[in-house]
C-alpha cells in the first residue's frame, strides 16, 4: 500500500508551510518609491534655497548611484538589473542631502557611485548591507575632499557647476559657527560680560532665529538638512504608510535634546541642537532604514539613544561640528548585538533547553 501523500492532496487546513503566511502586497520597490516621494518636500526646499547648484548636485549623486547599480549588477554580478526598484535613487538623494551645495558635480557623482558600490553591492545588494550606504559615501568623501565637503553656499546663490566658489557666496553653518565661537576665549569673555548667550550670539551674527531653523530659511548647511518642516512632513508620510516607526527618531531626538539641556544648561541651547545640523534627517530617514536598524521596537529605542548620545558627544567634545554621520555608522556596527539581546526568544526554545538539561 502506497502511503506517500503529495502536498496537493492534503487539505489546506492541514498543510504546514514556512512563513510568511500572509501577503500584504508590499514590495521593496513600493517602499523605496514611497521613500523617494517623501523626500520631495526637502528636495524642493533644497532647490529653493540653493538654486540650480542644488539640482545639479542631487542629479549627479543619483546618476552616480544608478550607474553603479547598473554596472555592478549587469557586468560584475551578472544578475538582473534592479534599478527600477528605486533603491539606488533613494541612496543618491539621501547622499546629496548630506553634502553642501558647493560640492563639485563630479565629486557628487563619485559619491553616488561609492554609496552603491562600497556601501551596498559589496555586501551582496539590497537588504545585505551592514552600514547606511549614503553615510558610508559621505564619510569617504569627507576624508577624501574635506575642503569641498566643508564649503557651505549661502542660500539664494543659484550657481551653475561652472561658476567659481568664492568667499562672497559662502558662509558658516550654525553648528560650525557655534563650535568656533564656543572655543574662542575672547568671544566667551565678551558674551559673559554682556550677559549674552552663545546661541543668541550665533543668531545675531547670522541674522537668523528658531523659525528660520525650523522652516529652513536664510542659513547654510547640507542640501537636505536645512528645512526641518519638510523633513518632518516626509517622516509623517512614511509613518502613516507604515514604513517607519516612531521608536528610533523619538529616541535619537530626545537624547540630543535632553543631553544638550543638561550639559548646556538652557532650553535655548537644547532647541538649537535639536533644530540644527543633520539630526532630523538622520533621525527620520537614516536610522529608520529597515536593513541597517534593529528589528524590534526595544532595539530601535536603544539604537536611537546610542545615535543621539554619540551625536551630542561629537558635537560638544569632538573636533568636527556635526556627529550624525559617524554616530549612525558606529551604531550600525552594533545592530547585530542589539538584535541578539532584544529579539524575542523563539517559541519553544526555553522548553527545549529545559528538556535537554
Amino acid at each position: 500500500m502506497n502511503t506517500t501523500t503529495t502536498a496537493a492532496s492534503v487539505s489546506p487546513r492541514l498543510l504546514v508551510t514556512s512563513s510568511p503566511h500572509v501577503f500584504s502586497g508590499m514590495t521593496a520597490a513600493r517602499v523605496m518609491w514611497d521613500v523617494n516621494l517623501s523626500l520631495v518636500p526637502a528636495l524642493a526646499m533644497a532647490v529653493y534655497n540653493f538654486g540650480a547648484r542644488a539640482a545639479l548636485v542631487i542629479l549627479a549623486s543619483v546618476l552616480g548611484a544608478v550607474f553603479a547599480e547598473f554596472i555592478i549588477q549587469k557586468i560584475l554580478m551578472k544578475k538582473p538589473v534592479c534599478i527600477d526598484d528605486g533603491s539606488a535613487v533613494v541612496t543618491g538623494i539621501l547622499l546629496a542631502f548630506c553634502v553642501p551645495a558647493a560640492l563639485p558635480v563630479w565629486v557628487a557623482f563619485i559619491g553616488g557611485f561609492i554609496a552603491i558600490a562600497l556601501g551596498k553591492q559589496v555586501y551582496g545588494g539590497l537588504g545585505q548591507n551592514i552600514f547606511n550606504p549614503a553615510h558610508v559615501a559621505r564619510a569617504l568623501l569627507l576624508g577624501s575632499w574635506p575642503v569641498y565637503m566643508t564649503t557651505w553656499l549661502k542660500p539664494g546663490a543659484a550657481m551653475s557647476s561652472a561658476t567659481a566658489i568664492t568667499d562672497a557666496v559662502t558662509c558658516a553653518t550654525p553648528l560650525g559657527f557655534i563650535k568656533i565661537a564656543g572655543r574662542d576665549p575672547e568671544v566667551i569673555k565678551k558674551l559673559s560680560e554682556s550677559g549674552t548667550s552663545l546661541v543668541s550670539h550665533v543668531f545675531n551674527e547670522l541674522q537668523i532665529g528658531f523659525s528660520d531653523l525650523f522652516w529652513g530659511l536664510n542659513f547654510s548647511g547640507s542640501l537636505g538638512e536645512t528645512s526641518k518642516a519638510a523633513l518632518l512632513l516626509g517622516g509623517i508620510f512614511l509613518l502613516i504608510r507604515g514604513h517607519i516607526t516612531w521608536h528610533g527618531p523619538v529616541a535619537m531626538c530626545t537624547t540630543v535634546f535632553a543631553g544638550a539641556l543638561i550639559f548646556g544648561g538652557s532650553l535655548e541651547y537644547a532647541m538649537f541642537h535639536l533644530l540644527t545640523g543633520g539630526l532630523i534627517i538622520g533621525a527620520v530617514f537614516m536610522i529608520t532604514d529597515m536593513v541597517t536598524s534593529p528589528m524590534t521596537g526595544k532595539g530601535q529605542l536603544i539604537f536611537g539613544f546610542g545615535c543621539g548620545a554619540l551625536t551630542l558627544l561629537i558635537r560638544m567634545k569632538g573636533g568636527y561640528p556635526e556627529g550624525v554621520c559617524y554616530s549612525i555608522l558606529i551604531m550600525n556596527s552594533l545592530v547585530p548585538l542589539i538584535d541578539k539581546f532584544t529579539v524575542p526568544r523563539k517559541f519553544g526554545t526555553a522548553v527545549a533547553k529545559e528538556a535537554k538539561a
